[in-house]
């Protein structure tokens, strides 16, 4: 009997966001109305590294959004506490708009 092969849920999630780009902002609209719960912070934080991850990774995105890939690594960790204009940066970095995030259904 074979034991059935499982993948972490972060690389699932990256790879889901890869093939169908148009569900980033889905994604992120989700987790932002869930910031109000407990953990909502982190779990936001956690949705938009995996929208980085799967938009060109930590470094390419820290470059186009003028950070260091340290200080992203340090922003989009579960105790993460960005900016607005980190957010922005970011978030525009990834190709999206907070409009996109704001209106998706």
């Amino acid at each position: 009997m074979t034991t059935p092969q499982t993948r972490p849920h972060d690389d699932a999630m990256i790879d889901m966001l890869r093939q169908q780009p148009d569900f980033a902002a889905e994604y992120l609209r989700v987790a932002f109305e869930e910031l109000d719960e407990e953990g909502g912070e982190a779990a936001f934080l956690m949705a938009l590294r995996h929208v980085v991850e799967a938009r060109g990774g930590m470094a390419q995105i820290a470059e186009k959004a003028q950070l260091s890939r340290e200080t992203l690594y340090r922003t989009l960790s579960a105790n993460g506490n960005p900016t607005l204009k980190t957010l922005s940066a970011v978030i525009h970095a990834a190709g999206l708009r907070f409009a996109d995030i704001a209106h998706a259904a």
